[in-house]
């Protein structure tokens, strides 16, 4: 099977596209047959990629207000206009179900406009520096400037929207930027980027994709002249980006495990209705999928019983069915994978554990100890762990036990327990009667411990695309201080501390 492209042959770096002579098929998840042949690209591409943007890099930083947000919304218009194509070649290139392509698309879609609406208000303030005498007479502001070249490196489950991530908010922030999508998906993203370039709003060069293994993105990342990386994707390979990109700026969107804690007095329909919208979605391949569940004791076998009539009526199959909710892992190692993690988790399926077809079918896993990896890492498939446990107090040391904290949620009719999971759980988000799964492109984004570094959300990646720069005045030197003015005050302004000359205090 092959879908007709809307972008040109090969990669776009610098102001054209590049053939590449090399190219790797991209695989329909469901049958296993091409859906295309993406362009491969080297270190020599990104070599240049990256040569490429920093010549560009002045014009960005210059590039007014109105043109950036002009290329965003035109790029947002572009893409509303094929919405239709785009949620299709997504399905078929993630294998992920119509639906969470359609969410995808609109999600993208909001992300773009968002950004664009967040450049009219990249600003500073003034800073009062008479706080001392010897501030007296200066005028203080500061602004915000662009880090300079942005490297955004996705994931293959969400490609369009986690590139748009680090796309629009580091063309709002007046940052050219280099992505890298992941090997398996890189059609929706090329197309993005077409669009945007298209746009004539920006230098071509602004914005370039650079596919490859991960020679392309260590050549990226450990350019010292990079000014940040922002990646998605696994804890192990986040860490060693880090470690590769040091001391460049690193934002890292990792993994997780995501907790939902069922309290006794919990509406418990709807704790289970939440379950199974929250923990099979996009396969279960999200990473803020519902995995774990804590239900306290009293509650646990009327939960259980709700939770495994409800999933034995996901709908499994072929994904270009609206009515699909679960379909096959994007390749046949992904599937052993989570098979493997299913049967060393001691634990019976209540529901589900085996293959359907090309597809796992939904699982619902009783009583899962720690140690196993079903538990402890991030299955990354339609699989759900549930477990008992004494008392909410017990609930939340399970939680906080992972070396994730992305997101995590509780079911409680009581507002005291709402706000104790909010103060006390380990996480980058906590969500009351509803699934941890739920994100706002427009809020901050982000998790904590393995689960990664600072936050995404336009507004809040562009604070991490963007340096401030303080403005100090003097307007009129006739009114500067005297040194002994100076020497009355304590400290200079222009030093920290003391200095010692000749053995005396500055």
């Amino acid at each position: 099977m092959t879908t007709d492209t809307t972008w040109p042959d090969g990669l776009p770096i610098g102001d054209g596209w590049v053939q590449t002579g090399r190219t790797s098929d991209v695989i329909f998840p469901y049958d296993g047959s091409v859906v295309a042949a993406a362009p491969l690209g080297t270190p020599a591409h990104a070599a240049r990629a990256v040569e490429e943007a920093l010549a560009v890099a002045p014009a960005m930083a210059s590039l007014p207000s109105h043109a950036r947000r002009a290329a965003l919304m035109k790029a947002h218009d572009a893409l509303e206009a094929d919405r239709d194509a785009f949620e299709r070649l997504l399905v078929m290139e993630t294998g992920k179900p119509l639906v969470d392509c359609k969410v995808e698309v609109a999600r993208t879609l909001l992300t773009l406009a968002t950004a664009a609406e967040e450049v009219a208000r990249l600003h500073g303030e003034t800073v009062p520096l008479d706080l001392l005498p010897s501030g007296e007479g200066l005028i203080g502001f500061w602004t915000r400037r662009p880090i300079g070249v942005v490297v955004g490196i996705t994931g293959f489950n969400y490609p369009l929207l986690l590139a748009a991530h680090k796309i629009a908010p580091a063309v709002a922030a007046g940052c050219p930027v280099i992505v890298k999508p992941a090997p398996a998906t890189p059609l929706a993203t090329l197309w993005l980027v077409h669009l945007l370039r298209s746009t004539g709003a920006l230098p071509a060069a602004a914005v370039q994709l650079v596919t490859g293994d991960v020679e392309v993105g260590r050549t990226l990342v450990e350019d010292r002249r990079i000014g940040a990386v922002s990646f998605t994707g696994s804890a192990a390979a986040g860490h060693a980006i880090a470690r590769g990109a040091a001391p460049t700026k690193v934002l890292l969107e990792l993994g997780s495990n995501a907790a939902l804690i069922v309290a006794a007095d919990a509406d418990l329909e709807a704790a289970a209705d939440a379950v199974v919208r929250g923990g099979y979605y996009a396969s279960g391949q999200a990473c803020i999928s519902v995995q774990r569940v804590l239900v306290e004791e009293p509650v646990r076998e009327e939960f259980l019983s709700l939770l495994a009539d409800r999933v034995k009526t996901v709908a499994v199959g072929d994904p270009r069915l609206l009515e699909t909710r679960v379909a096959p892992l994007i390749d046949e190692a992904a599937t052993d994978r989570v098979l493997e993690w299913i049967a060393a988790s001691g634990a019976e399926p209540i529901t589900g554990g085996v293959r359907d077809g090309r597809t796992i079918a939904p699982t619902v896993l009783a009583g899962v100890p720690d140690g196993a990896a079903a538990w402890d890492e991030e299955i990354f498939g339609p699989v759900v762990c549930v477990r008992a446990v004494p008392n909410l107090e017990a609930a939340f040391t399970a939680v906080n036990a992972s070396r994730y904290g992305l997101h995590a949620a509780v079911f409680t009719r009581s507002l005291a327990t709402a706000f104790a999971a909010i103060e006390r759980l380990e996480a980058g988000g906590v969500v009351v009667n509803d699934v941890p799964g739920f994100r706002a492109d427009n809020m901050p984004y982000g998790g904590v411990k393995d689960s990664g570094i600072g936050r995404e959300g336009p507004r809040f990646a562009i604070e991490e695309f963007t340096v401030t720069r303080m403005a100090i005045i003097r307007p009129s030197v006739s009114g500067r201080p005297s040194s002994r003015d100076l020497l009355s005050d304590g400290p200079p302004p222009n030093c920290g501390g003391w200095r010692r000359s000749a053995g005396r205090p500055w």
